[in-house]
């Protein structure tokens, strides 16, 4: 049985932290160069994608669950 997380909460709160980083880059620092706000959106990005990612995944394994546990419930036969 895999380990059961949470990884929703957990993406939710390393994208909040990238758009929090792009909120002091633009407003604070005012960079010259425009890597460091590319770097905020890619963060911002690829976090949207985990979620995106990680809700499928779970909506599919709870579409599977159910098949899972009424064949490992029946008795076996030998």
């Amino acid at each position: 049985m895999p380990l059961q997380t949470r990884d929703t909460p957990t993406i939710l709160v390393g994208t909040a932290l990238w758009v929090v980083a792009l909120a002091v880059v633009l407003l604070v620092v005012r960079p010259a160069d425009s890597r460091p706000v590319w770097i905020c959106v890619a963060g911002i990005g690829l976090g949207l994608f985990g979620l995106l990612y990680v809700r499928r995944r779970d909506s599919r394994l709870r579409e599977s669950a159910p098949a899972a546990e009424v064949t490992e419930s029946e008795p076996r036969r030998p």
